[in-house]
């Protein structure tokens, strides 16, 4: 599991602006979870975060609180703030709701906008690079891209902010599997299976491919909290 002082010291030296300072650093924090940067429990040092953002204390707490409501990060009480940690009730959740997006999505992609066919189909590749440098944790990043250019079929901007949330509190759940590439791994091929279809015009299959998918990665997800006795 990365420490906080990993992380921090990964991220870029950047001035933010004051007018978009408060989204923008949760959007670079959120942007870390997705990645799988951060871990669930892992604490946020804010001395070291405003410092490393050169925003104000302040600034960083409404970030954390803009998170906290995205059920990303947790406030405790003379604790400060953390990674949030999901449970087999947020995965089966978040299973429903990705269901009626990103199978909708699929559906009705014969109506999408320029190049996010081509998005999904360049998602697919960058998973198989990192599959050939053995990088599995780069897979399931890869997967989260995928995974949101399926919502932006839809065209909708809020979609894509739904979808990057969403994601977010997915990559969350992943931590919970112990061997990432026997868990990412597969999923590989059906993500070109599913692009395949998709680019040949058969949105109804692609769709039905994604539900089966989807019913395979709940089962494996909840199998694994179960494990852990937190299912």
């Amino acid at each position: 599991m990365a420490t906080a002082g990993d992380w921090i010291d990964r991220l870029p030296d950047v001035a933010l602006e004051r007018s978009s300072t408060v989204e923008r650093v949760a959007d670079m924090l959120r942007g870390h979870i997705i990645d799988g940067a951060l871990a669930p429990g892992t604490r946020l040092s804010e001395e070291r975060i405003s410092r490393k953002f050169r925003v104000s204390r302040n600034t960083l707490r409404e970030a954390f609180r803009l998170l906290g409501h995205e059920r990303l990060l947790v406030h405790e009480f003379n604790r400060g703030v953390s990674v949030a940690k999901p449970d087999a009730d947020d995965v089966a959740d978040l299973f429903r709701f990705r269901r009626a997006l990103e199978l909708a999505a699929l559906r009705g992609a014969a109506d999408a906008p320029p190049g996010a066919v081509a998005a999904v189909q360049e998602a697919v590749s960058s998973g198989e690079a990192a599959r050939e440098r053995g990088d599995w944790w780069g897979i399931g990043t890869a997967n989260m891209h995928f995974h949101r250019a399926v919502g932006a079929l839809l065209g909708s901007p809020r979609a894509d902010e739904t979808m990057r949330q969403l994601l977010a509190e997915l990559r969350l759940v992943f931590h919970v599997m112990a061997a990432p590439r026997d868990f990412h791994a597969p999923y590989l091929d059906r993500n070109r299976e599913i692009s395949g279809l998709l680019a040949a015009g058969r949105h109804g299959a692609a769709a039905d491919a994604l539900a089966v998918y989807f019913d395979d990665a709940e089962r494996q997800l909840l199998d694994a909290f179960t494990a852990l006795g937190t299912g």
